[in-house]
């Protein structure tokens, strides 16, 4: 008898039942790709138009961060792969984590997999089910965005190639998360276990890229890896076999960690919980529910204020060593002291938004407590609805404000000694007035959540948006009615010489409704519904 039994039937099940999960995926991704392709000749329509943006691109390493260094942008092709290979990656990287914890860990952690090994069933069939599911995934991710980015207009070479590349992350990152779903001693900590893997990777290759490190530096991250394959420059395949390799390798390792360990068990075991309980009140248990989370987020704060404070220290010498930035600067269509106030609302907007995504996990966790049937217990006492929706809202707006403060301070202790012109005040200041804008990306989750659970994917929304204006908005030129969705769009900048502080009255008038949405919609609606 194979040691491996089972896996025919229980992955055609998987698929039948998780297949759905992908498309959202896919699809994202692959609007990612194939927008790049038809977009780019109407917005950037003549050379000199194209010029410009790459002059705006390098003024920005901020944008290098999350995009990536800028090749040839004088191309749609050269043009997809700058906005779509690195976000793309990641965007499949998170697909594959996701896909491989819930077919693992997470049947154990809901009952499904005691369930499942009650039958005909080999100890490690659960595990290879869930790494076929992502891999699978991840070629169907590469497929279909290398045919729509064909379709669109693309040569095919580049199309296929940046498409292999969103495959080669899905392949690596689904190994990752194998491995952490032997060691978190449930879903919830494996998940987070890959996605920090993932999201650090992302941050150093960004980081590289953002100070023109040596070329040889591109090889200390898989991400990197994915850069040097190079779509419509150099159109290299053979980046992409160290990829399969550490897949292999990975996964090695995750069935040789997952042969020794319990059912249900993880290498991190857990503490133990206190004798006695003293958590009193509701607003205590909702501190206590997210009190490692809140650890978390604000070390990761620490450490990412640290990345962008040195970024932004170096922002003079990167200025100068672009030749197109010179030129702008030469003719006097623009400062020094403006292009560095830009790029510090820039970054410390881009902090702004991934503080944002720990306020709507907050909100998140609210609905899963739900789902999970241990909210309705808590509201059959003497427990109010809106007390208790309203603790959980406060612990959301609380821990990205904290973030941000942590993080702000950071960047503004290192940017305000490196002498561009800005004052370790003025940043801090800055950090702090694009707190309300943070709150009303949360706001959006705290609406969903309350009056609208069955759509909580729409929870993203804000971040999404925000990201996207925030950061491509300016690039592509859209009218100001456009970029005004975005809240970060009506911040103040304290740097310029007439701040207009209007900005942070609208946004906190939309959080303030949001807010109400939510808290009205919670307390009238039936609970797990």
């Amino acid at each position: 008898m194979s040691r491996v039994v089972g896996v025919r039937p229980l992955l055609r099940a998987s698929l039948r039942q998780e297949g759905r999960s992908f498309v959202p995926w896919i699809l994202v991704v692959t609007a990612l790709s194939v927008t790049s392709i038809l977009v780019f000749p109407s917005v950037f329509p003549t050379l000199a138009s194209r010029q410009a943006l790459a002059t705006t691109i390098g003024a920005n390493p901020a944008l290098s961060l999350v995009f990536g260094a800028p090749g040839d942008l004088t191309t749609a092709e050269g043009f997809n792969t700058w906005r779509a290979l690195a976000l793309g990656g990641f965007l499949a990287a998170l697909m594959a984590i996701f896909t491989v914890v819930r077919a693992s860990r997470g049947q154990e952690d809901s009952g499904q997999a005691e369930l499942l090994a009650s039958g005909v069933m080999s100890r490690s069939t659960r595990l290879v089910v869930a790494v076929a599911m992502a891999l699978i995934a991840s070629v169907a991710l590469g497929v279909v965005c290398a045919l729509a980015t064909w379709a669109a207009g693309s040569d095919p070479g580049p199309a296929w190639l940046l498409s292999a590349t969103f495959t080669a992350n899905g392949w690596m990152f689904a190994a990752v998360a194998a491995v952490a779903a032997q060691l978190g001693s449930e879903a919830r900590t494996a998940s987070g276990l890959a996605v920090a893997v993932a999201g650090s990777l992302f941050l150093v290759r960004g980081y590289l890229d953002s100070v023109e490190a040596a070329g040889w530096t591109t090889w200390l991250t898989p991400q990197g890896w994915m850069q040097r394959t190079a779509p419509s420059i150099d159109d290299d395949w053979w980046p992409l076999l160290p990829a399969v390799a550490l897949t292999a390798v990975l996964l090695v390792v995750a069935f040789a960690l997952q042969a020794r360990r319990d059912f249900g068990q993880g290498a991190l075991a857990p503490r133990p919980g206190p004798a006695h309980g003293a958590v009193r009140s509701v607003g205590a248990l909702a501190w206590r529910l997210g009190r490692a989370s809140l650890v978390a987020w604000t070390v990761a704060f620490t450490f990412l204020g640290v990345v962008f404070g040195s970024l932004a220290s170096s922002v003079p010498d990167l200025l100068a060593e672009d030749s197109g930035v010179a030129q702008v600067l030469a003719a006097g269509a623009t400062t020094p002291d403006q292009l560095v106030g830009e790029f510090l609302v820039t970054i410390l907007s881009l902090l702004g938004i991934i503080a944002a995504v720990s306020g709507v996990q907050v909100m998140l966790r609210v609905r899963a407590e739900e789902l999970d049937d241990r909210v309705e217990p808590l509201l059959a006492g003497a427990v109010a609805r809106t007390r208790f929706y309203a603790a959980h809202v406060l612990r959301a707006l609380a821990g990205p404000t904290l973030a941000m403060l942590v993080g702000g301070t950071v960047v503004a202790l290192l940017a305000g000694d490196a002498g561009l012109g800005v004052t370790v005040g003025d940043v801090l200041l800055q950090a702090v007035v694009i707190v309300p804008a943070v709150w009303t990306v949360v706001g959006v989750s705290v609406a969903v959540v309350g009056a609208r659970p069955r759509v909580t994917v729409a929870a993203w929304a804000g971040v999404l948006v925000s990201f996207a204006l925030t950061l491509l908005g300016p690039t592509f030129g859209l009218d100001d009615w456009a970029l005004g969705i975005s809240p970060f769009w009506h911040v103040p900048h304290v740097t310029a010489a007439d701040v207009d502080w209007s900005g942070l009255g609208w946004v906190s008038l939309f959080t303030a409704g949001f807010v109400a949405i939510g808290l009205a919609g919670f307390r009238h609606r039936d609970l797990a519904r």
